[in-house]
């Protein structure tokens, strides 16, 4: 069966023997009072007229678009990647499609963003908030499910991991190798929860040992920061004590292990410890020690909780904190 120009749903009504209605509940997913001869009927025509359904005609039908609106800090990283297919890959099963857009966290970004999407009018969003986001949501009037990071004081749904104690974890594990002097290079910890978290359990692991740190906070997109971290480093790098250095942010440790180009020969008596980055860190020469968000699996929860709410389902745990994993590499042997 072959058909030139666009095909309506009318003419697969027709070809299925069946009515306008009964297809456009097929599309919607409303197959649950039509019979397994009409469901099959009507797929078959589809598949072989290759029909491609109108989102903006079935959201004008069915007050559901199928679109669900993605916010995130930064797409440049694995970590966000994985975050968008895992939310793909649950989206797709329930028939829903992403509008993924940058915020680069920032907060009038954001809020821009999300007057664009309602435009489009998406079903609902999933977003990586900064800490200022949260006056946002209420104007949205949209079910919104939060990951990575958490607005405070504001009750929603969200998905994260467990930032905090995995590095508090991690960074006592490495005061038992002998570690014995410390260094933090961070991005603003008060713009995302998540930093927050990260940086306060590296502080507090040291505190709790009776250990004191040096501290450097690199500005997000400033071009300077390789200068600054080198700057930095050689001042503070004593060959002759076991250092460790912990870079919380995905886009700062690139740039952290590059300014350390004239010590790896000290690694791993000077250790190193970020988070995630596993594109390079296995293959770094030293390969570097991470502490692993199980991102795939964090984009899958926030899809599923996001349409439960779309759906008016309530089956699914409105807040997940998923277990981190450290993987630990000659950087911190």
């Amino acid at each position: 069966m072959t058909h030139s120009g666009k095909i309506t749903i009318r003419e697969i009504a027709n070809l299925a023997c069946t009515s306008k209605t009964t297809v456009s509940f097929y599309l919607n997913g409303k197959t649950e009072k039509m019979s397994e001869k009409t469901r099959q009927k009507i797929a078959e025509v589809i598949k072989e007229t290759n029909y491609k359904p109108s989102i903006a005609a079935r959201s004008l039908n069915s007050k559901s678009s199928k679109l669900l609106g993605i916010m995130i800090g930064d797409i440049t990283n694995t970590f966000s990647n994985q975050i968008v297919k895992g939310i793909e890959d649950i989206a797709s099963k329930k028939g829903y499609q992403l509008i993924v857009a940058n915020s680069n966290y920032d907060y009038s970004r954001e809020e821009n963003l999300m007057d664009r999407m309602l435009v489009m009018g998406v079903d609902g969003f999933i977003v990586q908030p900064t800490i200022q986001f949260k006056e946002i949501p209420k104007k949205a009037k949209k079910p919104m499910v939060f990951f990575d990071s958490n607005v405070n004081d504001y009750k929603t749904k969200w998905v994260k991991t467990n930032n905090y104690d995995a590095t508090y974890e991690a960074t006592v594990v490495c005061i038992s190798k002998g570690y014995k002097k410390f260094i933090l290079i961070t991005a603003d910890p008060s713009l995302l929860s998540t930093r927050k978290e990260r940086t306060s359990g590296y502080i507090d692991a040291l505190l709790d040992h009776d250990l004191a740190y040096e501290k450097l906070i690199v500005e997000d997109n400033d071009e300077n920061n390789p200068k600054k971290i080198l700057d930095f480093l050689v001042k503070h790098i004593n060959e002759k004590e076991k250092q460790l250095i912990f870079v919380p942010n995905c886009w700062a440790l690139p740039m952290v292990f590059i300014a350390l180009k004239d010590y790896y020969f000290l690694m791993p008596k000077l250790g190193l410890m970020g988070f995630d980055n596993t594109e390079w860190t296995n293959f770094a020469t030293p390969s570097i020690t991470t502490i692993l968000q199980p991102a795939f699996k964090e984009g899958q929860q926030a899809a599923s909780i996001l349409i439960d709410q779309i759906e008016s389902k309530n089956d699914e745990n409105g807040q997940q904190v998923l277990e981190c994993i450290v993987n630990w590499n000659e950087s911190t042997l």
